[in-house]
């Protein structure tokens, strides 16, 4: 997992690697400063030499600058290396989503994934920070520590040996029992930004039922679980201050009373107990900071793994090897198709599909909720890929074309509108980025989307908000039906895109579409059969497979459940009518 994520370092890699080169001088100075205090003390003040205690005061004020300066240094490259690394991350966590299937997304909730950008990464960026400096300093600042104490007194350096290993034994059984409540932790996370996505992006349904205090109550649920989850964890983590006091004055004691006793014999001198001290905080602050970088680990610890598990998902679409750049035409074929969203064949949700169309031909497609419309016509830009049999555009397998080709011949416009925030010219932009004003215009006219438009006092510059929360369900369906047509796609493909409008306008946009797109296979799926009466050929699906193809009055001879559905769709104009 680490090697995982030392491929993002990059270019912050140099100074991470700068960073324990400075904090090791910087350790080696501290280091000294002790035992330059301890000489001046027995050699210069003890033996009133002033000469000594000057030489020696310049010597611990340059050796202070220096400590100063180099922890300078080592701070600014350790947060250089660490937000490098977190923006690495960022950016290639988010690139490797935007290569992901329908497939992959299905796998990670909308709410994990923004949890892991945000929140996880945060974790390893301080954790990396922290690292960089920490796991430097606290083991040379150890051993140096260590090894001066030996050198000025032997007999009392055991204790820090004896005294270590109680304190190391502690932090191991702290960190084992609160990894396992930070893991949960993240994943109340996830949960808490699921239920406040859902609640922003549907906040005029939560006040037009009147669930304001329901919605308060799922969050303080979710809210709850993590204080209980982090509550915890945090009660394990704060052992480590009373365990550290315990330590520490129990070395500061020990040392204390054995070096007393070497004194009054005459075996030590008062500057060496200074100096023994200094080590002595030294050797155990190092242990407490080693301690805080091991309960960051711990905490990172499940941050990493929810980001090494973003960047090591590898795309269940790829390119092939030599694909086939150009999409001929709008011809449409599937051979005994069949569709799991697992990937099982056994556990197929479609199954036996064959159709063929005509490039330019105007297809409706009717079938219930749950039926596979929409699963059917993802599977042309690749959104997702058939379990069995093949799905031929152009002549060619889709496998076979490069992604980018064949999604920018095949224009959809998904059940769900989405327009971001920014103009609506830069909302036209998403169908081509050279978009000119004609183009515009052009598709807005064929979307029946002119005369709304032209109502903003701005035009094209006017500012939709994020979703666009600002229009109508039928300006947006509009939007972004001219939106997918300003790609001058091989195949267009209308996912109940025309809900939203009257019969008037939907009439008009499908009689639009025939007339200036005449080379455009088009693929309409909507609930009313008034949307597609008029197509060339109209496709029923029911669980899964194709009940019937055929032209309007085809169908009303054939087809059972097309009847049905007109009938009820006929008796229920009529009723409304009456009304």
């Amino acid at each position: 997992m680490i090697k995982e994520l030392l491929k993002h370092a990059r270019s912050s890699l140099k100074y991470t690697l700068i960073t324990p080169c400075l904090v090791a001088l910087e350790v080696v100075v501290e280091v000294m400063i002790p035992y330059v205090t301890s000489a001046l003390i027995d050699n210069g003040i003890q033996k009133g030499n002033m000469r000594y205690v000057g030489i020696a005061s310049v010597i611990l004020l340059a050796l202070a600058a220096t400590g100063m300066l180099l922890g300078i240094l080592s701070g600014w490259s350790a947060t250089k290396g660490s937000t490098g690394f977190a923006k690495n991350l960022m950016d290639d966590m988010y690139a490797n989503i935007q290569n992901f299937s329908f497939s992959n997304i299905d796998k990670f909730s909308t709410s994990s994934l923004i949890t892991r950008l945000t929140t996880d990464v945060m974790n390893v960026r301080q954790s990396y920070q922290m690292t960089s400096r920490l796991a430097t300093r606290c083991p040379i600042m150890l051993i140096m520590s260590v090894i001066m104490a030996f050198t000025i007194s032997p007999k009392i350096a055991w204790i820090y040996l004896a005294v270590a290993p109680v304190l190391m034994i502690g932090l191991l059984l702290i960190i084992k029992f609160a990894f396992p409540l930070f893991e949960k932790v993240f994943k109340n996370y996830d949960k808490m930004n699921l239920v406040v996505r859902e609640n922003v992006k549907g906040v005029r349904v939560v006040k037009s039922f009147n669930s304001q205090e329901k919605e308060i109550d799922k969050f303080k649920g979710a809210s709850g679980d993590i204080f209980k989850n982090y509550s915890r964890a945090e009660r394990l983590l704060a052992l480590n201050s009373p365990l550290m006091q315990i330590c520490v004055y129990t070395c500061m004691i020990l040392i204390s009373w054995f070096c007393a006793k070497y004194i009054v014999a005459g075996d030590l001198e008062v500057g060496a107990l200074t100096a023994l001290i200094s080590y002595t905080m030294s050797i155990l602050i190092s242990l407490m900071m080693f301690s805080m970088v091991f309960v960051m680990i711990t905490i990172s610890k499940a941050s990493a793994e929810r980001i090494v598990e973003v960047l090591r998902e590898e795309p269940s679409i790829v390119n092939p090897e030599n694909p086939v750049y150009d999409v001929e035409n709008g011809d449409i074929e599937f051979k005994n198709v069949g569709f799991s969203y697992v990937g099982d064949c056994n556990k197929e949700c479609m199954s036996n599909i064959n159709l063929s169309i005509k490039s330019g031909e105007m297809i409706g497609i009717l079938g219930g909720t749950g039926s596979g419309k929409t699963t059917l016509v993802s599977m042309l830009p690749r959104l997702y890929d058939a379990t069995s049999g093949e799905v031929i555009v152009g002549g060619h397998n889709v496998k076979e074309y490069d992604i980018k080709a064949l999604r920018d011949s095949v224009s959809v416009v998904l059940q769900k509108n989405v327009l971001f925030s920014g103009t609506l010219r830069d909302n036209m932009k998403w169908g081509n980025p050279d978009v000119t004003d004609e183009q515009i215009a052009e598709a807005l006219e064929i979307a029946s989307a002119t005369d709304f438009v032209n109502g903003f006092a701005d035009g094209y510059d006017h500012y939709i908000e994020q979703g666009g929360s600002n229009l109508s369900g039928g300006q947006k369906q509009r939007l972004c039906i001219a939106r997918a047509l300003i790609k001058n796609p091989k195949i267009l493909i209308l996912d109940d895109s025309t809900s939203a409008v009257d019969t008037a306008t939907d009439r008009k946009i499908k009689q639009g579409l025939r007339e200036t797109k005449a080379s455009t296979t088009k693929l309409i799926i909507a609930q009313r059969i008034s949307s597609v009466q008029d197509a060339d050929k109209i496709i029923v699906i029911d669980n899964g497979k194709i009940n019937g193809v055929g032209t309007h009055d085809e169908l009303m001879k054939t087809n059972t459940i097309y009847q049905e559905v007109y009938q009820s769709q006929v008796k229920g104009g009529d009723d409304n009518e009456n009304d």
